[in-house]
């Protein structure tokens, strides 16, 4: 937000091309659509729910329902990339001041950074000091564009993180511990990078990742624990699995993905060794064990809106 067309043209060619963006030059515009955007409820509240089945509980306790498919299900909404999280503003504009528009927001959560002219670095400091701000860059900082592109991703992170607490507090008690094992943390970064993941929701059955790239191409991260591997084992071995089958997951060196019978061994899989992925470790809180599936059926079962295709419709948005 920049009361100048011309900066935010400039600006505009220098953003991280990876960023979907709006360009507004007209502060009471801008607000107008930042306050209008529905957060009143969470996506992560939304997957909050009473438990159906509470006879057994007195009516002092308040049992409640997760629904983790609900998660994953996310991505098939084509309106999950025009959330905002983060909005830069200029500090001296005709309407209002930055501060001014930074006071004025209604939706909570969004990150905030402010541009400023080397006058305005006081006034700057203080509003961040109170937490009216997330950031500020001066603007005639040689380094303001790198420094600026720094902080949006590192605002839209936090942005992820706050909106997704809720669940991941709840859930990493349990089966998920994982999403809080700072092993875990850095060897899914790694994955992350590697792939050039965009977007990750957590699934069930099997417990992991669902992870997606810029063009829409899925991959499955599935995180076993010990617990796991030997259910697997145990499973395949009261079902009659062949002895091939019970030697590579008595192994630990593969993880299953029978997908197509719940998750466990059944006769009908004849094709068993299709659906062996090879498993590497990680040393944490506990060990885990983990495996990448490629193209995961059955998910992504309908056509998704790509992180690449949204660019290009945000890109023919233009400024506002």
């Amino acid at each position: 937000v920049d009361d100048s067309r011309p900066f935010l043209e400039n600006l505009s060619l220098q953003l991280d091309p990876s960023a979907a963006f709006v360009l507004h030059d007209s502060p009471a515009t801008a607000l107008q659509a930042i306050n209008e955007q529905n957060q009143s409820i969470s996506f992560a509240q939304e997957c909050f729910s009473s438990y159906p089945y509470r006879e057994e509980f007195s009516s002092n306790n308040c049992v409640i329902d997760i629904d983790i498919d609900k998660v994953h299900r996310q991505v098939y909404n084509s309106n999950r990339f025009g959330q905002n999280s983060v909005v830069v503003v200029d500090y001296v504009m005709p309407e209002m001041s930055g501060l001014e528009f930074c006071r004025s927001i209604q939706t909570s959560g969004i990150k905030k950074i402010l541009l400023t002219g080397k006058a305005d670095e006081k006034l700057a400091i203080r509003a961040f000091n109170e937490g009216l701000i997330e950031r500020f860059i001066t603007k005639n900082d040689n380094a303001a564009l790198a420094t600026l592109n720094r902080m949006i991703v590192e605002l839209q992170d936090e942005y992820f993180t706050e909106i997704g607490a809720p669940l991941v507090n709840m859930l990493s008690a349990g089966i998920y511990g994982f999403l809080r094992d700072p092993e875990f943390a850095k060897v899914f970064e790694k994955i992350r990078t590697a792939r050039g993941i965009v977007e990750h929701y957590l699934c069930c059955n099997p417990e992991g990742i669902l992870m997606v790239d810029a063009a829409g191409v899925t991959s499955l991260l599935v995180v076993c624990i010990e617990d796991d591997m030997q259910a697997h084992y145990e499973i395949s071995l009261d079902q009659g699995a062949p002895q091939g089958l019970l030697d590579a997951l008595s192994s630990r060196k593969f993880i299953p993905y029978f997908w197509e019978t719940n998750g466990h061994f059944d006769s009908a899989l004849t094709h068993w060794k299709s659906l062996l992925h090879p498993v590497q470790e990680v040393s944490g809180q506990r060990p885990y064990f983990y495996a990448v599936v490629d193209n995961p059926p059955p998910y992504l079962l309908n056509p998704i809106l790509s992180h690449q295709d949204y660019l290009v419709q945000a890109d023919s948005n233009g400024m506002s």
